[in-house]
């Protein structure tokens, strides 16, 4: 698919939000769950076309967030639309853990041509990342017999109980939940940016050696190596920040976990399906390969759908140890087979180029704004750093700042989302073009202004 552009700019009528959204979240607010971590802008979606939001009032938002990476393809992208309506008219559900339909192995098998692992796969279906990561917890102990994992400071892995015990990004997700079920050693992450000690920008040679440092300190003390089951692994921190780690520190993970027998548990929830450029984060590290992948998010383009893909002499575990009712659900697997087939066809590519495209206009607000401290990811993952910029301390993070600007982007029809402390993320659709990208950039550059 060549991307399009549907409209030129976004279209506010209203005050934000207008009365008609505004009864939504009335409504919202007396009969759904506080929990959800909504943002401080409240956008009602009505309709969507490709990279366009359309509230109740008929205001028109130019997305740049995908419904948190999710929507790959872009809202109601056709040939997804038309995959989805011939499939509900054929086959909705059957239960796939009972019985067989031809899209578990159909997927399963375009899986093991394009995951970053060695030698053949398998594939367990679930709902959502969480459910991955959590199939991938349960397998890592099945096959080693060793209940211990290794995570990293700000990442996050999901809010079920076994994947909260690998999350730890914001304190919010962790309150009022007592002891974490599972035995998990959380090491600091990687952050060339704000090394975990000093809070101050180094080099990345400095952080990952003092990281493997720390790491290899916990196998001498608390927890040894022998007894981790795995290493869950982020390589673009996604809600900590959008923070990529270093060539070296992924390599040397990958040394680590083979020399100790531990599974390298790849969480490409957020940054795999073409996102970062490639078909997988993974796959910016030349020759690293993970024992298991989880996948969610942009594998369909909108429906709840995860996946956990492991070496096949690792899913080796007996009948019934892990099984979901509606993971592998037929609709779902036909947009994940349609998705991949979308982003092979050129989706992967122009997120490439036009990600490229994009973070060269933010460096160039990075030159002209000194609140910006940084730019980074790769692709169309790309994250942006608020600091102080001025002061005692110019490198201090300025989340308030932050919030300001994210707000005001929403007030002029722009949708970008908040990650880490002081972070904006953009993962826009993949099919957004160069001329999408001007119209946003320039509503972040007066997003800017009117901020600081």
């Amino acid at each position: 698919m060549t991307p399009t552009t549907e409209l030129q700019k976004p279209v506010i009528k209203t005050e934000l939000p207008g009365p008609k959204a505004l009864e939504i979240i009335k409504g919202d607010e007396q009969y759904v769950t506080p929990s959800y971590p909504r943002p401080d802008y409240k956008l009602v979606a009505d309709h969507a076309q490709g990279v366009w939001i359309t509230d109740p009032d008929g205001n028109v938002f130019l997305d740049c967030n995908a419904g948190v990476a999710v929507c790959s393809t872009g809202h109601c992208h056709p040939e997804i639309v038309a995959a989805l309506q011939k499939q509900v008219s054929e086959l909705i559900h059957l239960c796939g853990t009972d019985f067989y339909y031809r899209h578990m192995p159909e997927l399963g098998k375009k899986l093991n041509e394009i995951v970053p692992i060695d030698g053949p796969t398998k594939t367990h279906f679930a709902n959502s990342g969480a459910e991955a990561i959590e199939t991938a917890l349960k397998l890592a102990m099945y096959h080693t017999h060793r209940q211990k994992f290794i995570a990293f400071q700000s990442s996050f892995h999901g809010r079920t109980l076994g994947a909260l015990s690998l999350t730890s990004s914001r304190k919010a997700q962790r309150l009022g939940f007592m002891r974490q079920p599972l035995d998990v050693v959380h090491i600091p992450y990687p952050n060339k940016f704000r090394h975990f000690i000093t809070d101050q920008e180094t080099d990345e040679a400095t952080v990952t050696k003092d990281c493997l440092t720390w790491l290899n300190k916990v196998f001498e003390t608390t927890t040894p190596a022998a007894e981790v089951a795995g290493i869950v692994l982020e390589v673009v921190q996604g809600e900590g920040g959008y923070v990529p780690a270093p060539t070296a520190f992924v390599k040397e993970i990958r040394r680590i976990c083979t020399e100790n027998g531990i599974m390298l548990i790849v969480d490409e929830v957020q940054s795999g399906m073409g996102r970062t450029g490639k078909m997988f984060a993974l796959d910016h590290h030349e020759g690293v390969k993970a024992d298991i992948v989880c996948m969610a998010k942009g594998l369909g383009s909108g429906m709840p759908i995860g996946a956990c893909t492991a070496r096949a002499d690792i899913m080796d575990w007996h009948k019934g140890a892990h099984a979901s009712t509606f993971g592998g659900n037929p609709v779902a697997l036909t947009a994940a087979l349609k998705t991949i087939e979308l982003l092979q066809g050129g989706l992967v590519e122009n997120s490439k180029t036009v990600g490229a495209y994009l973070e060269a206009g933010l460096n160039k607000l990075k030159e002209k704004y000194a609140v910006i401290g940084d730019v980074r990811g790769y692709g169309m993952m790309l994250g942006v750093e608020f600091v102080k910029g001025s002061g005692d301390d110019p490198h201090a993070a300025d989340p308030e700042l932050r919030d300001r600007v994210e707000m005001a982007c929403y007030q002029k029809g722009l949708i970008i989302l908040g990650c880490g402390n002081n972070a904006i993320r953009w993962s826009p659709p993949l099919i957004l073009t160069k001329e999408n990208v001007d119209v946003a950039l320039e509503i972040f550059d007066q997003a800017i202004a009117e901020s600081i």
